[in-house]
């Protein structure tokens, strides 16, 4: 049974696993992400794309430190 793969933005494919959750796949069918629906699922391996492609924004750092008297 063939699988026909519907090339989203001429870079990755997703597909429903029987479990329910969406993966999606480059063009040579390596895994870049699962996602719970297949509109998260496609929206983020867009941005995960560009950030590979451009790099990860630089994240905030936060202190757990509790500062005054207890």
């Amino acid at each position: 049974m063939s699988e026909e793969k519907n090339l989203i933005d001429d870079a990755f494919y997703v597909k429903k696993q029987r479990w329910g959750t969406w993966d999606s796949y480059d063009k040579e069918d390596k895994p870049i992400l699962t996602s719970l629906t297949e509109d998260i699922c496609v929206s983020a391996t867009r941005h995960m794309l560009k950030w590979r492609q451009e790099g990860f924004p630089e994240t905030a750092s936060y202190s757990g430190q509790v500062n005054g008297k207890l």
